[in-house]
């Protein structure tokens, strides 16, 4: 077994024990949790294998639908986030991202914000889509998005300075 592949396990199990156990009980103002989880399908290397980035989005959607009754809603999302994150790649960084050695987890310069930002916003907007499922609450489900987002945009930038503090110059 490479490396990556035993580093993209183990942040697989972390991330989803971190949901599961932590993030899912918090509750702020009745609507407001962070989803970290996503981090996964993110942090996936850029040069890794695409069907193996679906599949374990799969799975990572299906477990956290079973840990929190979701109904399939977070097993789209995620689904829809790892098809659409080359598209968010190469907007990012530029059309170039597949030869060069991008890592997410550096340093933040304004690509990978962007590159976060976008991954975390489709993301939660599918979500809520599918858990209200109504056309009606559309104004609902945008404030949803947007205060989620942000909560869970900084929880996501707090951990990846965690899981791998840059060399600060």
């Amino acid at each position: 077994m490479s490396t990556t592949l035993l580093i993209n396990i183990a942040r697989f199990i972390a991330l989803l024990a971190l949901q599961v156990v932590v993030c899912n009980r918090l509750d702020l103002f009745g609507f407001l949790n962070p989803f970290p989880y996503i981090l996964f399908i993110v942090l996936f290397p850029v040069n890794g294998n695409k069907y193996a980035l679906l599949l374990s989005a799969f799975l990572l959607g299906l477990l956290q639908d079973q840990f929190s009754d979701g109904g399939g809603a977070h097993t789209t999302a995620c689904v829809i986030l790892a098809y659409i994150r080359p598209t968010f790649l190469r907007f990012s960084f530029g059309v170039s991202y597949e030869y060069q050695t991008i890592k997410i987890n550096d340093r933040l310069s304004p690509e990978r914000f962007t590159f976060i930002l976008l991954s975390v916003v489709t993301h939660h907007f599918v979500l809520f889509m599918l858990e209200l499922f109504r056309f009606s609450l559309i104004l609902d489900v945008l404030i949803r998005t947007l205060c989620t987002s942000i909560f869970t945009l900084v929880i996501s930038i707090i951990i990846i300075y965690l899981i791998k503090p840059g060399k600060q110059q």
